[in-house]
């Protein structure tokens, strides 16, 4: 394999490319406006024309590097672009340079030979997704499709979201991990302390760039499971890089649906966002006012792990893994470099993860 500088499939700081990612809901992107997102250490406008198609390209003018989003959208010779709020250079939705305000008959720079990076995007039932090629001048198509999370509802009823202070690598491991639950999400309504400690052993599979845990019955402690859909209930829970995590949970008539999706900013700021649907439980809807704060301490109460994991971080970078509680942060790993080798080798990618059923107590 090839050394470190010429991997493909990675950047320096550990996050994969060639690889779609979570980076705005449907309505927080209005028509006709743009806004500055970073993602994976860069700078990224993301927006909507006012014919309402969602566009990304780097947030930055080449030629005084001013960002793009403070500028405005206005037509030029009928398509959408948004122009510089510095010099007036306007720029399509494909990156390209459509107008230079300044220029005069005989000038030698043609606005066309300008562009800057444009990425695909992809929206569906209420999220937008871009995605990162490894080459920044690529013009292929992207390596693998959109995510697709199955017959979903077509929008959320809800999303909330949370700056981790960590690198996603520590985000994505502290969010699957199985034994944090009793100590950490231990509220009444949800994992009372009264509950006590079970074993647990679930069959897990592997699914497309993931694993998944077969469909089974929610835990027994899982009270709020419970009481909203009764007891034929089944779930599965799957994860699949670069960073998607959902459960669904259902019965022959209802079903809740929650999708997790990991948005690398910086090497210790990663964006966690909850977006929850549901179908045919009029229980859940009435009880939204309870469930948005309540999704929203989930996310607090791991994050202020991820602060206290970072006092000790300082001070050492070696984790302490066993099995079988910390088998998927391991799965993780082997999937990121199973990825880098693939995309290095310009290689199908070929899924290590083998069934197994793993055992812990919680």
């Amino acid at each position: 394999m090839a050394d470190a500088a010429a991997k493909t499939g990675q950047t320096p700081e550990g996050w994969l490319t060639d690889s779609w990612y979570f980076i705005s809901t449907s309505k927080d992107l209005k028509a006709g406006e743009q806004r500055r997102e970073i993602l994976l250490g860069q700078p990224i406008m993301v927006g909507r024309t006012k014919a309402g198609e969602a566009f990304a390209m780097r947030d930055i003018c080449p030629h005084r590097l001013v960002p793009l989003s403070a500028g405005q959208q206005v037509d030029t010779d009928g398509e959408p672009t948004v122009q510089c709020p510095y010099h007036g250079w306007r720029f399509g939705t494909d990156g390209v340079c459509k107008h230079m305000p300044s220029l005069v008959d005989g000038d030698p720079y043609g606005p066309s030979k300008v562009k800057v990076r444009s990425y695909p995007i992809h929206e569906a039932k209420g999220m937008v997704f871009v995605y990162i090629s490894d080459n920044p001048r690529s013009t292929e198509p992207p390596v693998v499709p959109p995510p697709d999370f199955g017959d979903i509802p077509d929008k959320p009823r809800f999303v909330v979201s949370e700056i981790f202070n960590a690198h996603m690598d520590d985000a994505v491991v502290g969010l699957m991990d199985p034994a944090h639950v009793p100590f950490v999400h231990n509220q009444w309504w949800w994992r009372p302390p009264s509950t006590g400690f079970r074993v647990k052993e679930k069959q897990f599979v592997p699914k497309t760039r993931g694993w998944a845990i077969e469909r089974h019955q929610p835990s027994g402690n899982s009270l709020a499971y419970k009481a909203l859909f009764g007891g034929k209930v089944s779930t599965e829970i799957a994860f699949q890089i670069p960073g998607f995590r959902w459960e669904i949970v259902e019965n022959d008539k209802a079903t809740l649906f929650t999708l997790t999706c990991l948005t690398p900013i910086e090497e210790k700021q990663t964006r966690i966002t909850q977006v929850t649907y549901w179908a045919n439980a009029p229980l859940l809807s009435v009880m939204k006012p309870i469930l948005i704060p309540a999704a929203r301490m989930f996310l607090n109460q791991d994050g202020d792990m991820v602060n206290l994991q970072n006092e000790g971080m300082k001070y050492q970078k070696n984790m302490m893994w066993i099995d079988d509680i910390d088998v998927q942060a391991k799965w993780y790993q082997v999937l990121k470099r199973a990825w880098v080798k693939a995309r290095t080798e310009n290689a199908e990618f070929e899924n290590p993860i083998e069934p197994r059923v793993l055992r812990w107590r919680s």
